[in-house]
């Protein structure tokens, strides 16, 4: 059961919340097979494995499937929703896997949002785990209550103080993309899995953008939902005619905030 009141109250107060058994083991086990495969066209893409950014997806809704067959699942896009409001949209949508005996882009003490707002949350990340995260596969560091921090902690405080992501595959670790936080070390001899969602406001700009990025994709079979979610719903007119077409025909369709 998702209790909206105390989530919110978590991400309002100490930046985080961790909300167990989100997904299904058979949902994993085919999550964690598609993003294998991912992970190799990234690697085609750019003809090698020595990137600093190897094992992150840059864009996981470009493969369809369970990347996007994740935007249908209510716990997720309520949390989402109970902090953003129902017309927020995804910013960023990656990978964050960790190869055997490596550490990942992640592993530096960072936030994912640079604007700092009182009051009021532009941005929420959500790590969604594949494989358990363990103090060897390089579980995620973050300070709890430092969402309102602006000067980057130092490391000897940040480590002292801050709280480890041990956590079993199928949780979700939201926070407020102001909380600090960073990747560990992956000391195994296996990948560790996991996907990245920055969500925010409506009105703001993607990373990417993702419309724009699957114009070559059929979209008739996505949700609604998952439209809505990726941004499909929240594209600005290009033009006249996009202006002027009738209301029911206008790409622009998001729900009141």
């Amino acid at each position: 059961m998702f209790d909206k009141e105390k989530f919110k109250q978590d991400i309002e107060t100490q930046g985080y919340a961790i909300i167990e058994n989100v997904l299904s083991p058979n949902f994993i086990a085919q999550a964690k097979i598609e993003l294998e495969l991912a992970i190799e066209k990234e690697v085609a893409y750019h003809k090698t494995n020595q990137f600093s950014d190897y094992g992150m997806v840059l864009l996981c809704s470009l493969y369809g499937g369970k990347f996007i067959e994740l935007f249908d699942n209510e716990i997720l896009t309520s949390a989402f929703n109970s902090i953003l409001g129902d017309g927020s949209i995804v910013y960023a949508y990656t990978s964050s896997s960790m190869p055997p005996n490596k550490s990942n882009y992640s592993n530096r003490i960072h936030v994912d949002s640079p604007r700092l707002i009182p009051n009021y949350i532009t941005n929420m990340g959500a790590t969604i785990l594949l494989d358990d995260f363990t103090e060897d596969n390089g579980a995620t560091w973050f300070l709890p209550f430092s969402q309102t921090q602006i000067e980057k902690p130092t490391e000897d405080f940040f480590y002292k103080n801050g709280k480890r992501l041990i956590a079993k595959a199928g949780s979700v670790w939201f926070f407020n993309a102001r909380l600090w936080h960073a990747g560990g070390n992956n000391i195994t001899q296996n990948w560790r899995h996991a996907l990245t969602i920055n969500v925010c406001r409506s009105y703001m700009k993607q990373r990417i953008d993702i419309p724009r990025a699957m114009e070559n994709i059929d979209i008739a079979a996505i949700s609604q939902q998952a439209q809505q979610k990726l941004g499909f719903l929240a594209q600005v007119p290009a033009n006249y005619d996009e202006y002027y077409v009738a209301p029911e025909k206008r790409k622009f369709k998001q729900p009141t905030e």
